[in-house]
């Protein structure tokens, strides 16, 4: 096991994953926790990945976290020391497959919160991976498996009909909580305006599996970022996401009861 978080380090972080010219210090910080669940085989193991990556906020030590999924279905196999091999165009390994799937899903979420739609390209090769995968014995990668897997992440990032999750991204980022702490009242209505972004995307499809993304890696920093608000603001938002993120309506439900507390 040793041998093979060694070599899933070095896979992940000396694979060039982007055209992009990037500076060591602007590398995205992630981190992908694999639970080793059962030994099926000599060389196969049955786990779970959890991928969770972070964006910086400008101007400030604060990282804003991007995406917090558990995946439950990481089937795959390795032999110690045998390298890990990723192609493009095809299907080699369910280990490389599934890192690369993940890898791409990260940087198109933090492409996208840098300008409008930046993380198109980064989804299509996600997508592209998923299609390979399709006459792959493991799952995960099917449509009708299951609602909320890898083939339903890239489709929802890719669906014209849920595009307001990338305005959502940008507007909420680069345009809310980049300036957070210098125009904080400006900064959280851009932030409100990003998030009325998703009602639309609820209307379309309450159980969009976006909306679960966005929401599993966002709910207690939004509680956060309006218990300073001013009461109708607090009412307002937390209309909207009682509406559009039932799940957690007791979370946002605090953020009013905080807000009284706080006296503001």
């Amino acid at each position: 096991f040793q041998t093979l978080q060694t070599a899933i380090y070095e896979f992940v972080n000396n694979t060039k994953w982007t055209s992009v010219s990037i500076k060591n210090e602007e590398r995205i910080e992630c981190t992908f926790l694999i639970n080793i669940k059962e030994k099926v085989s000599n060389d196969e193991y049955k786990a779970s990945i959890q991928v969770q990556s972070t964006r910086p906020i400008f101007g400030t030590s604060y990282k804003s976290t991007m995406l917090n999924f558990l995946d439950n279905n990481f089937r795959f196999r390795y032999l110690e020391y045998q390298s890990l091999e990723f192609n493009e165009s095809s299907h080699m390994s369910n280990l490389t497959s599934v890192l690369a799937y993940y890898i791409y899903i990260v940087l198109g979420l933090d492409f996208d919160t840098f300008s409008e739609y930046g993380g198109t390209p980064y989804y299509i090769k996600a997508q592209n991976i998923v299609n390979n995968a399709q006459n792959a014995r493991e799952v995960g990668w099917k449509a009708f498996e299951s609602d909320k897997n890898r083939y339903w992440l890239t489709h929802d990032l890719l669906d014209n009909r849920y595009e307001g999750i990338h305005n959502c991204y940008y507007r909420y980022h680069r345009l809310g909580m980049d300036f957070l702490s210098d125009k904080t009242d400006d900064a959280r209505y851009e932030i409100s305006e990003a998030l009325h972004e998703l009602r639309s995307i609820y209307h379309n499809n309450p159980s969009a599996f976006i909306l679960k993304i966005f929401f599993d890696a966002k709910s207690d920093e939004i509680t956060k970022i309006y218990s300073e608000a001013f009461p109708n603001e607090q009412t307002r938002i937390v209309k909207l996401l009682t509406e559009i993120d039932p799940s957690n309506s007791t979370k946002y439900q605090g953020i009013i009861s905080a807000g009284n507390e706080g006296g503001r």
